[in-house]
């Protein structure tokens, strides 16, 4: 049976591991930078391009569910209520002007995460199962509302979403083309990464990890449970906000399908494929689902039910998910070819 006792010692951190996990963190994010601006160098193909800018926003969505689970133990079938969202924010201000473009997108990556964590304070100390069910009722709650709200968010029939010419300083066409946009959201990814990567070696992170595994242990050492998880949910919610504000630059549209429950479930079938124990197995997941998607969908239209059976053998065979397959099995080669 695995220990769930809430150990103190594991918020120590030690300097000398410390600092080279640091450093290697930061190493590994400018190596990846680096492939993010090589690739409209090394890929000609603007379908593969728009193809590869789709998976990573998505595998932005299914991190936010992986980084939930890894650190609060919750799963979340709401997520697309915070990316909806956003894109929302950012259209309806584009059709009305409100304020700047600028302005939009700033409030759409600080409201989502703002709400996560009133909704957070309410709904992360429920049992787990309750817990997912009032994400989607949340999400769909979100989603009632810009459908009905026709004046404003023009129901079924989506918006445009118009920008200025110049955004931040920057030609807008940069987030237009695929070409550019695609560096543009690796860059991102590749950030968000970096920084789930330092926050889970952190001391709140190492906290918020001992509260999944043991929350009653951990309030009676005197630890605070409720804020920290209420945060994790709302660093959850901003990992998919800035994947809808993304998504709303590139596509210059949205409609109330980037806000329904089934975009939710494909985040959360790409993070559980790939392994939401390691921080960067929901991209794993997000990669084979995208690929799959696009060689199945080639042959036939019953490709969602391929994908079904993938995630079953994984559940089944490897619990932990790819991602988590493959770190056992490196664990495993390392310890076999150690002295």
């Amino acid at each position: 049976m695995a220990d769930t006792s809430f150990n103190q010692s594991v918020l120590v951190a030690k300097p000398g591991q410390s600092l080279k996990g640091v450093t290697m963190i930061f190493a590994l994010g400018a190596a990846a930078i680096a492939v993010g601006f090589s690739l409209p160098f090394v890929i000609a193909s603007t379908l593969v391009l728009t193809l590869l800018m789709q998976a990573t926003v998505n595998a932005m969505l299914a991190t936010s569910v992986g980084f939930l689970f890894r650190q609060n133990g919750l799963t979340s079938f709401g997520q697309a209520g915070y990316f909806g969202l956003a894109a929302y924010i950012v259209a309806v201000n584009s059709r009305f002007g409100f304020v700047s473009a600028e302005a939009s997108i700033v409030l759409a990556l600080i409201i989502p995460p703002m709400l996560a964590f009133l909704f957070g304070m309410l709904i992360v100390r429920l049992p787990h199962l309750a817990f997912s069910m009032l994400t989607l009722a949340i999400a769909q709650a979100v989603h009632e509302v810009f459908i009905k709200w026709r004046d404003v968010a023009n129901g079924d029939d989506g918006l445009e979403v118009k920008f200025p010419n110049k955004l931040f300083g920057i030609d807008i066409l940069i987030f237009q083309q695929p070409r550019t946009m695609v560096v543009v959201i690796w860059v991102a990814m590749v950030l968000v990464m970096v920084g789930l990567a330092l926050v889970a070696r952190s001391r709140f992170g190492l906290l918020t990890r001992g509260i999944r595994d043991n929350e009653e242990r951990a309030r009676f050492i005197g630890y605070e449970t409720l804020v920290p998880r209420a945060i994790i949910y709302a660093i959850a919610a901003q990992i998919a906000a800035l994947a809808g504000v993304l998504f709303s630059l590139y596509n210059g549209f949205v409609t109330p399908g980037i806000l329904h429950w089934s975009l939710s479930g494909e985040a959360l079938i790409m993070a559980f494929i790939g392994g939401p124990k390691v921080l960067w197995g929901p991209m794993v997941g997000a990669a084979i689902f995208f690929l799959l998607k696009d060689i199945a969908g080639d042959y036939t239209e019953h490709w969602p039910a391929i994908i079904g059976i993938l995630l079953m053998v994984v559940t089944i065979v490897m619990p932990n998910g790819l991602a988590g397959s493959m770190v056992r099995g490196f664990r495993l080669l390392r310890k076999g070819s150690a002295p």
